[in-house]
């Protein structure tokens, strides 16, 4: 049910074969690791932990909520794949949202056969972020975590979440590589030799902004149950993003841990998903993404430092990728209505644009489609694939 993907770090644009490969080798591969160290970046971390432990040393029980609405077909193996954790202690809290075929159905078989499992049933279709609010205000864990009905749980990620919110009370956020597969071959996890990597919350905030993108698709991420009830759950005015709006806002308030070197989830894409339905194109991702930034810049209750600096970071990072997006389409006639979208976004956001280049740039390709604007478009495409790639490996590798 993901709707918008990191940005960037989406792979968009990748060969298949080329994203096969580093999905397949993220938490193994000596080359991805090598090539994840060119990728330019301030964000250092606050501490690195090797060879942490992968359990926790006490029972700590951890709240699972899945939103499920007409996903009946995914919801048990979704299910199992919390129940099969070790570690542990787990709930699972469906939250059924009017679902129209047998989720209702499979979510009561799964309670009356697990005790673990609850089921909530909302009166009217409330979307997958009221549903997860009204499961997590019913929780009882020390851990929370939102998977939606169509991913799954990897093998022992609760266990290393929960070891690492043990060993450190200074971070509120837990997450790890999201494995992405197609529908319906679910990959084995893959754990390579395990680290930790703090990062202190608001500088992992800043190198958010100075990007524009989330690095978080959901099932992936864990978070502390106190500072939930503390500083709120997912704003439900953020229907594609409501993961990056949380991961920003309780980054302002606690540090960030990252589980390197294995697979923490499995995000399964198809056809039926929001990302390649409602929430597809590059606009939609666009202002999804500003929304979110935009929400926590202006909650009263935030502390930022130096946020009208890092505002302004983060518009002039989302107005410079719509306008590489659509430098990228200007030597195609057939995407001008994309092209016109992108502008309309890039100008809307940072108005003062400080990056006249690329507003050239487009004039350029739009008004001239001989050899050279081909040949420029070309260079463009391939000088954003690079980048592209550069990105999403660090991603995979590193997890920002």
């Amino acid at each position: 049910m993901n709707a918008v993907e990191p940005g960037a770090l989406s792979g968009a644009g990748l060969s298949e074969q080329w994203r096969a490969y580093v999905d397949a080798h993220a938490t193994r591969g000596v080359l991805l690791r090598m090539m994840a160290r060119l990728a330019p970046t301030r964000l250092r971390p606050l501490a690195v932990v090797r060879r942490p432990p992968v359990s926790p040393t006490r029972r700590i029980r951890a709240s699972v909520i899945v939103p499920c609405h007409n996903y009946g077909h995914y919801l048990e193996e979704a299910v199992n794949s919390v129940l099969s954790q070790e570690g542990v202690e787990v709930e699972v809290i469906i939250v059924d949202d009017v679902s129209t075929d047998d989720s209702l159905a499979v979510a009561r078989e799964l309670a009356v056969t697990h005790p673990e499992v609850r089921v909530i049933i909302n009166e009217h279709n409330v979307g997958h972020v009221r549903s997860f609010n009204a499961g997590w205000a019913t929780a009882t864990g020390d851990v929370i975590v939102k998977l939606d009905a169509d991913d799954l749980l990897a093998p022992g990620s609760l266990a290393r979440a929960a070891a690492l919110f043990e060993q450190r009370p200074d971070v509120g956020l837990v997450y790890g590589y999201p494995r992405h597969f197609e529908h319906p071959a679910v990959p084995k996890g893959s754990v390579g030799d395990t680290a930790w990597t703090i990062w202190r919350g608001q500088d992992w905030f800043a190198e958010r902004c100075k990007h524009g993108t989330s690095v978080i698709t959901t099932p992936e991420m864990a978070l502390r149950a106190s500072l939930l009830r503390e500083h709120g759950a997912l704003d439900p005015d953020l229907r594609y993003t409501p993961d990056l709006g949380i991961s920003l806002r309780l980054a302002t308030v606690s540090n960030v841990g990252h589980i390197d070197n294995a697979d923490q989830a499995f995000h399964r894409e198809h056809s039926a998903s929001m990302s390649v339905n409602e929430g597809a194109g590059e606009v939609v991702d666009l202002e999804a993404r500003r929304d979110a930034f935009d929400r926590v810049f202006s909650s009263p209750n935030v502390k930022i430092a130096n946020a009208d600096g890092l505002r302004g970071t983060v518009r002039r990072a989302l107005a410079l990728d719509a306008m590489r997006d659509a430098a990228s389409l200007a030597d195609r006639p057939e995407s001008s209505a994309r092209t016109d979208g992108l502008e309309e976004f890039a100008r809307a956001t940072w108005p003062d644009s400080a990056y006249p280049k690329s507003w050239d740039t487009l004039r350029v390709g739009r008004k001239r489609l001989g050899p050279i604007s081909r040949i420029g478009g070309l260079a463009r495409r391939v000088a954003r694939r690079v980048r592209n790639e550069s990105y999403y490996v660090r991603w995979v590798v590193k997890g920002f």
